[in-house]
């Protein structure tokens, strides 16, 4: 049995996701108390229908605070005994979610005895804080749309169909902020930038004339070489932790040509040796890449 919890900020697209988790043929339960989730899930363990073979959970902060205090230990509970467990949550910035919500006319569900929409999402924040802490994956969708979020989902979370790690390159732009579900950060705007060249400003990290404008610079092939170099020697600790799903973030200026080519270059490297590595352009749209996986990988 593979079982997936999805949690996260109210208007930061728990349904989408689950919708998409149902259409990778998950069986989908939403909301459901989190007091009531050793019985629901010893009825799926006992029954031996393979429906529940792949089950996602929905959970929210329609809970009591000390209800969801308790899936942390549930889900190490589950995992020692035996049951493929993961838990994703999802986050947007205050700015965003207060956009969504302004745009849909929804009510926050924590907004109940006169609460502000800003002062709800504070008071979700903080309820749901121990399972954003124990979160295997965390995803932001400030700046990614229904459709780009269905894509990650499906990308990130087939790739767990077997029991390796996860990783993913992902470019973004320092001026929009830097993304809340990376893992590790770096900064590739001390490299010559092709924005200042008038016929490459349009471009981006993807197309020939940037490439070779970016290859013929010695201090990129540096950093490329020192970011491999150093995320290498971190991934074994992280597997050895058990960590299924890893997100390293290149930044640059607006996110269109240096942290492009460095993530797209980057997962070039490691996709021979980790078979499940994707990258996302979060400046670019339609550009979320999941890399054909390697035979025979000698890391796992």
């Amino acid at each position: 049995m593979r079982l997936v919890f999805v949690s996260g900020l109210s208007g930061a697209g728990k349904s989408v996701a689950l919708h998409m988790l149902e259409d990778l043929d998950f069986y989908c339960v939403d909301n459901i108390p989190a007091a009531l989730l050793n019985s629901f899930i010893a009825h799926t363990l006992r029954s031996n229908d393979p429906v529940y073979r792949r089950t996602a959970v929905g959970l929210d902060a329609r809970n009591t605070e000390a209800e969801i205090a308790t899936v942390p230990t549930l889900i190490d509970e589950l995992r020692r005994s035996g049951i493929s467990c993961e838990l994703i949550y999802l986050i947007a910035n205050e700015q965003e979610l207060l956009r969504r919500f302004a745009e849909t006319r929804r009510r926050h569900p924590l907004s109940r005895n006169g609460e502000s929409l800003r002062e709800a999402i504070d008071i979700e924040r903080r309820l749901l804080e121990p399972i954003a802490q124990h979160a295997d994956l965390t995803l932001d969708t400030t700046r990614i749309g229904v459709h780009d979020l269905r894509e990650a989902m499906r990308q990130r979370v087939e790739q767990r169909a077997t029991p390796r790690m996860s990783l993913q390159f992902a470019s973004f732009g320092f001026k929009h902020g830097i993304p809340g579900d990376a893992d590790f950060v770096f900064d590739a705007r001390t490299l010559p930038n092709p924005y200042w060249d008038p016929a490459l400003r349009g471009l981006t990290g993807r197309d020939t004339e940037v490439i070779r404008f970016l290859e013929a610079c010695e201090p990129v092939g540096r950093l490329i070489n020192d970011i491999e170099h150093f995320v290498e020697g971190r991934l074994k600790d992280l597997q050895d932790s058990n960590r299924r799903y890893v997100t390293v973030a290149i930044g640059c200026t607006g996110g269109r040509h240096r942290s492009v080519y460095l993530a797209d270059q980057l997962a070039a490297r490691f996709n021979p040796r980790y078979p499940s590595v994707s990258v996302r352009h979060a400046s670019l749209t339609g550009t979320d890449t999941l890399l054909p996986s390697q035979p025979n990988p000698p890391h796992g």
